[in-house]
């Protein structure tokens, strides 16, 4: 049985492998046709399309794609050992169909573990260079979530608002800080501009207007130059619907924390991004599931069948985590549920499939 689990291993692996290459070889072909006049208008060189684009978006690819080439893996291999009838002569000499499905189920697991490892620590740093690659070479790249005038806490006690903020120059216009003491107004500061010094990690005002509040009235003072001590960054004024992505698990979390200290809207949408990402990898397990216990019955249309039932099979289980996914982000659901309802639903699905398959 041992050399039939390495058998089984293998050949998984060899076909995944193979299927995973051709899949990203017509994702590049398909994303450079649409995308080649994007490309020439701004310039790209083909070089640097090659090396900060399509590289870096590899690794991406294979996280996407491996659920589906581990389902054609097992469909296939689970269909030729059925088709040969290799899967009743094992079934026979007294191996049950529970204790084949061990390979599967292991196989699974190592990959799903594999791409957890690379989704959580080598593809964001791949996927920073390709997205800043996107905003300069692509256009309707990069969806920027806060727009228009910006509230945020700077701090327990106080509130600042930018009519404008520019992510690229780090600068933030018609900053309005308002402090607060006992539930009452204490000062209020309006600044021009407000820009982030990396050198110092501080927030320095260009002409900038104070006004304190006493018990009997009020004094405005104005400055020039000025630093502020406020908890806020650059990243939680120009957050995009992309920046999840970019980040590993633990700085994933803390940008989710981030956006709760200063109080920033749409928590739902990072977090959803995140357990989704989390959830993913659990995919690969639950195909390598269903691939092995709807291939393990001869059936009409041979390999034609084991195709088509994968092809449908891939395409409800994406539009069911696409169509849950947007209720997690409005907060319909919560996004823990939104992220890993599908996988349970799926999961449910294949033992099911295996317990009513011919034993």
């Amino acid at each position: 049985m041992r050399k039939l689990d390495r058998y089984i291993f293998f050949r998984l692996l060899t076909i995944s492998v193979f299927v995973t290459g051709v899949l990203i070889c017509i994702f590049i072909l398909i994303d450079f046709s649409e995308n080649s006049d994007d490309f020439i208008d701004r310039g790209a060189e083909i070089a640097v399309i090659w090396n900060d684009y399509y590289l870096n978006y590899i690794p991406e690819m294979i996280r996407l794609v491996s659920p589906l080439a581990v389902f054609v893996a097992c469909l296939i291999l689970t269909g030729q050992m059925t088709e040969r009838l290799e899967i009743t002569a094992i079934k026979a000499s007294g191996i049950s169909l529970y204790r084949l499905a061990i390979p599967y189920i292991f196989f699974g697991l190592m990959v799903g573990s594999v791409v957890s490892y690379l989704d959580a620590y080598i593809i964001p740093s791949s996927n920073a260079e390709r997205i800043e690659f996107e905003g300069r070479y692509m256009s309707g790249s990069g969806e920027r979530i806060d727009r228009g005038t910006l509230y945020r806490q700077a701090t327990d006690s106080s509130i600042i608002s930018f009519n404008f903020f520019d992510p690229n120059t780090q600068i933030g216009y018609r900053a309005t800080l308002v402090e607060f003491s006992n539930d009452e107004i204490s000062r209020i500061i309006i600044a021009n501009r407000i820009n982030w010094v990396d050198s110092t990690s501080t927030w320095v005002t260009d002409r900038y207007s104070e006004k304190v509040f006493h018990e009997t009235g009020f004094s405005v003072t104005d400055s020039n130059r000025v630093e502020l001590d406020i908890n806020l960054y650059p990243r939680d004024l120009a957050r995009h619907s992309s920046d999840i992505y970019q980040l590993s698990y633990p700085e994933a979390f803390q940008y989710v924390a981030s956006i709760e200290r200063i109080g920033a809207g749409g928590i739902s949408l990072p977090l959803t991004q995140l357990y989704g990402r989390i959830a993913y990898p659990l995919s690969i397990f639950v195909v390598s599931l269903i691939g092995f216990a709807i291939a393990t019955e001869r059936r009409k249309g041979g390999k034609g069948f084991y195709i088509a039932a994968g092809l449908v099979i891939s395409f409800i289980y994406l539009a069911f985590m696409k169509i849950i996914e947007p209720f997690g982000a409005a907060g319909t659901f919560s996004p823990a549920v939104a992220a890993f309802l599908p996988h349970l639903v799926f999961l449910v699905f294949g033992i099911g499939l295996l317990l009513y398959a011919k034993k």
